[in-house]
């Protein structure tokens, strides 16, 4: 019968004083283990009685039950440090050693024989020596040299601790790892995941300081970290935003894991905000990255109250859009299909409401972005630009919560629904507009005899299984119905769907399967008078699977891996007449089709405390695909009706045309001091996928079109050196970074191009090059009663398409400014709070005038009037700015309520700016007149309520 100890024990005495583990104590009782040695006479080596077992998942109970019967040995060890303990494994006809060493392998427990007592010891953690380790007086056995004279070696030291420390102050000391005599080091790696233990989602960011010394890490995108901690007692100070700071006290046995569970601190967090992201700023070697939390856009005043982490993304350096109310993000000098814009994993092709007023993302679902506009890692690929990664909340794994507003445009409505306790959780959001009154009320009489609406929705689940395995699962679905004209009626949606597996394979390595899938598709319904009512549809569809994974190999690498595979779906677009009375004819432009493939690997290389690199290599490939019909042109002759050569069929998964080739990714920091760093990059990329559009700012009845035989991929090259410093103990964050960017085979469109419904669109289309450069400052005021932002961005982007031929050379084939180039950009963010419950906000936008094209003249042939227009992109409206203004109202913070509150009160373009949407030409009575168009021209104030429970 298995027995406990007890305090008549004689090895519950040793124990419980823990005399062989204090270094003082240890030369004293020498002596007497030695005696005790020889009384006992036991021995590790001692062959003893076979033992044979089979075991699934049984209590480690069970087995030591099964091995007492099956010999003369009894066990005595202490319950609670069993407690959970269950035993996998099989063995047969095997001696008693190698029994106790497998079932003991993953666990805490060591184990001591004492053989003339045929009694078995289970220790928590604690090593027995049964003779004095070697220099243990400081020095190796005296050997002899040549020379016959004696030397003394100094040896290395055993390490001795104690778990009942005077500096241990709380019972809840983290034991990690296991005791091992054949593995006695200075240092441990500690690794693991920081989580809150509320809504059970990974906490970013989270600061890591080891007390006592200046080391310290900080907490990836999934709450993963990692260190060396010297063996024995160590202490910890863990800081987050919204975190509440804690200290974690952890003594180090041998390598492990501690998954650190953490509670939300609201009342800390302008001191929490400063702390944890200092660090990222500082000492990671990615350059070009931002990071946007949700929270950041509900104090800054934007159109109609709503809270929007894309708009907050146009205040930062580098990011910005062609004009007030157009779709679509350009970042740095690079066109908006050059995005890669993820919403949990999966693509979102456009993450837009409204004409790009408003995003297409519940504030309350959504976490937050991580922004890489100049080193992006090496697991993404597929745009030559940037990289929006958002993420949605994991939800509250304690109690039913939930948050929304009420404006004068949308509400919103987000749920968080426990599903078990502490393990699963769903996420449930949907809003929507009631927005036609707003569209009335604006400066243009097209839109203003218009209607709109649209609607979004959200659901993820989050099953946290076990300490290894961790699932998650959205789903989300938005449209948008609008009516410019009253005889049109525009529909656009995007649907997407990620499927994701975290499992932690090992102490050193992790990985990620991921399966999702995105649709985007537009229609137009046509019901005029005459009889040519139609119904128009596109949509373009994709499949992913990705598999990553990442290893800590040591303290100087950690390796980042995996691969990755992509099927494309096409329909280029299709018209069928509405009705039987209906003139149009039916046209089915043929389905697109092609897959794209991935595999890459990446270093983060800690060479010193001052110098890091991140080095990584990405091969991408891409392959067209039939069924289709592809025409060949003349080799050095314009793509046109006359210069057509042959048409070619190809059956179904037939290979049209392959790209790709290698990425490299090579990120550098260089600490200078704590606060200050220098970071370099360089990559390059390669885009299969562009957008079809002769607007001048992007629409959402813009098509995607794939690379095939006639156009060719896109490539881009970038190169990026910044500087970073913090002052007054990471108040204040400033820096400023410079980039290059040289871009191949860009997209432009020959004058008056028929590109939708076109079968051979190809012969519209000119490919060319493109460069864009900068310099880009950002000044932070991280906590305080008075905090923002300024940025200032002065950039410029370039294109440039020369050719032999006429038709297919712009402005005599010299570089012009882009659509988007807009040299001079000035963000300024400001919040200032007068006490926990009332604040003011500002945000102020300028802007360099976008390019032009401008009617410089008319002429007369054959009794026709004809105008003359200048270079393309020669002049530019009208520059643009706008003040903005808000006033935030909180309830009261009582602990005991059913909801807490919060009023914002704002207006919008306080000072009327008639800024123009758009300049355009129209012929009066044989005189040409410019006339601009104005989204927001007057103040727009707005009163928007939100709750929270």
């Amino acid at each position: 019968m298995t027995k406990q100890l007890n305090d008549k024990c004689l090895f519950t005495t040793f124990i419980k004083s823990n005399w062989f583990l204090r270094p003082i104590q240890f030369l004293k009782k020498s002596l007497a283990i030695l005696i005790l040695i020889s009384v006992f006479n036991y021995s590790f080596s001692q062959k003893t009685d076979s033992i044979s077992g089979q075991y699934s998942s049984a209590p480690i109970e069970v087995v030591i039950s099964d091995i007492e019967k099956q010999t003369n040995y009894q066990f005595f060890f202490l319950e609670p440090w069993t407690e959970g303990i269950t035993i996998s494994t099989k063995f047969e006809n095997d001696n008693l050693n190698n029994v106790l060493d497998s079932i003991l392998a993953d666990t805490s427990l060591n184990y001591y024989i004492l053989e003339t007592q045929k009694r078995i010891i289970l220790l928590e953690n604690t090593i027995v020596y049964d003779q004095l380790p070697n220099g243990f007086f400081g020095y190796d056995a005296i050997t002899e040299n040549n020379s016959h004279s004696q030397t003394k070696t100094k040896a290395p030291q055993p390490t001795f601790y104690t778990t009942n420390s005077k500096t241990a102050r709380n019972y809840n000391v983290a034991k990690v790892g296991k005791s091992d005599p054949s593995n006695l080091q200075e240092t441990y790696r500690l690794q693991g995941r920081a989580i809150n233990s509320k809504t059970g989602e990974a906490i970013q960011d989270l600061a890591i300081r080891v007390k006592g010394s200046n080391q310290i890490t900080v907490t990836d995108a999934n709450g993963n970290y990692s260190l060396q901690l010297p063996a024995g007692y160590n202490e910890l100070s863990l800081r987050a935003m919204g975190i509440a700071t804690t200290d974690r006290e952890v003594i180090m046995f041998n390598n492990g894991n501690l998954d650190l569970l953490m509670e939300e601190g609201l009342q800390q967090l302008d001191e929490v905000i400063v702390e944890a992201d200092a660090f990222k700023n500082v000492e990671e070697a990615i350059t070009g990255s931002e990071q946007i939390d949700s929270e950041e856009s509900k104090n800054i005043p934007l159109v109609l109250g709503e809270r929007d982490i894309l708009s907050v993304a146009k205040a930062l350096p580098g990011i910005s859009s062609a004009g007030e109310g157009a779709m679509g993000l350009n970042v740095r000098g690079g066109k908006t299909d050059q995005n890669l814009v993820l919403l949990d994993d999966a693509v979102i092709y456009n993450p837009q409401h409204f004409f790009g007023i408003f995003q297409a993302l519940n504030p309350f679902t959504t976490k937050g972005v991580d922004i890489y506009k100049g080193a992006i890692p090496v697991e993404f690929g597929g745009r030559i630009s940037s990289v929006f990664d958002i993420r949605t909340k994991n939800g509250n794994v304690e109690k039913f919560s939930g948050e929304g507003s009420i404006g004068p445009v949308t509400g919103n409505l987000a749920l968080e629904i426990p599903l078990e306790k502490e393990k699963s959780s769903l996420v449930v959001g949907g809003r929507g507009a009631y927005a036609d009154w707003i569209l009335r009320s604006l400066d243009d009489e097209s839109l203003s005899n218009s209607n709109a609406s649209f609607f979004d929705g959200i659901v993820k689940y989050h099953n946290k299984i076990n300490d290894k395995n961790e699932v998650k699962a959205t789903a989300y679905y938005s449209r948008d119905a609008f009516s410019i004209t009253s005889d049109s009626l525009y529909n656009y949606d995007n649907r997407l769907f990620s499927l994701r597996w975290d499992h932690r394979m090992s102490d050193k390595t992790s990985s990620a399967l991921i399966v999702d899938n995105s649709n985007y598709g537009f229609g137009i319904d046509f019901d005029g008078e005459s009889n040519t009512d139609f119904n128009l549809d596109y949509s373009i569809n994709e499949t992913e699977l990705k598999y990553k994974l990442g290893t800590v190999l040591n303290d100087k690498n950690k390796l980042d891996y995996g691969a990755s595979a992509k099927y494309y779906s096409v329909n280029p677009g299709s018209i069928e007449p509405d009705g039987s009375e209906s003139d149009i004819s039916e046209l089915l432009i043929d389905k697109e089709q092609a897959v794209e493939a991935a595999l890459f690997i990446g270093d983060e290389i800690t060479v010193s405390d001052k110098l890091s690199f991140n080095l990584g290599v990405r091969y991408a490939f891409f392959a067209a695909l039939g069924e289709a019909t592809q025409r060949t042109y003349e080799e050095g002759m314009p793509k046109n009706e006359s210069t057509v050569q042959d048409t070619i069929a190809y059956s179904s998964g037939e290979n049209i045309k392959t790209y790709g080739g290698p990425e490299a990714r090579v990120s550098a920091r260089y600490l200078f001091t704590p606060d200050f760093s220098v970071k370099a990059s360089l990559n390059n990329s390669y885009q299969f996928l562009h957008t079809l559009s002769n607007n001048t700012t992007v629409s959402p009845i813009d098509t995607w079109k794939l690379s095939d035989l006639n156009i060719e991929a896109q490539k881009g090259y970038q190169a990026s050196l910044g500087f970073y410093k913090n002052f007054k103990e990471n108040e204040y964050e400033l820096s400023i970074e410079g980039y290059y960017k040289k871009m191949e085979n860009v997209l432009d469109f020959k004058t008056g191009a028929n590109l939708f419904l076109n079968e051979n669109v190809e012969t519209q289309i000119l490919q060319g090059d493109g460069k864009a450069y900068g310099v880009e400052f950002l000044l932070k005021k991280k906590s305080g009663d008075f905090n923002g932002w300024l940025s200032y961005t002065y950039s410029r982007s370039l294109y440039r398409f020369d050719s032999e031929f006429s038709e297919e050379r712009i402005n005599n084939g010299e570089f012009f400014p882009s659509n988007f180039d807009k040299p001079h950009d000035v963000s300024v963010i400001t919040n200032y709070r007068f006490t926990k419950r009332y604040s003011i906000s500002a945000n102020f936008v300028y802007q360099t005038g976008r390019p032009i094209t401008y009617p410089v003249g008319t002429f007369r042939f054959n009794n026709a009037d004809f105008v003359a227009f200048s270079d393309r992109n020669e002049f530019r409206i009208p520059d643009f700015y706008r003040l903005d203004l808000g006033l935030n109202i909180e309830g009261n913070h009582k602990k005991n309520k059913l909801a807490h509150s919060f009023v914002t009160i704002s207006v919008y373009n306080v000072l009327g700016r008639n800024n123009p949407y758009s300049v355009f030409f129209v012929t009066d009575n044989g005189e040409v007149k410019a006339l601009q168009s104005s989204i927001f021209s007057i103040p727009i104030p707005s009163i928007t309520y939100n709750f929270k429970f």
